[in-house]
């Protein structure tokens, strides 16, 4: 059994005066569910095929296991899964 590698890229992105980072797995929605749960991330903060994370969650995130990666390397190993969806189905699982 191939252990699942939870990733983190870094916090780019500008919304409501935080910065983000996006929170993904290489392999399994179900163990990201659960990590994310774990270190106190909602629900609320899924799209679909990654979590939405305010940096103040990064440090946390990275001491409970996540491996932080460039934003392209994150997206690369999305893909590979076949985990990435496009934004209609992000809206449309996410909703």
């Amino acid at each position: 059994m191939c252990a699942v590698t939870i990733l983190v890229d870094d916090p780019l992105w500008h919304w409501r005066g935080e910065r983000w980072c996006h929170l993904v797995s290489d392999d399994n929605l179900d163990e990201l569910h659960e990590f994310a749960a774990r270190v106190g991330i909602p629900r609320r903060g899924f799209q679909g095929d990654h979590y939405d994370v305010p940096e103040r969650f990064l440090v946390e995130v990275v001491a409970a296991g996540a491996t932080k990666v460039g934003s392209r390397e994150l997206l690369s190993r999305l893909r590979s899964a076949g985990l990435r969806l496009t934004p209609q189905q992000r809206r449309a699982r996410s909703g």
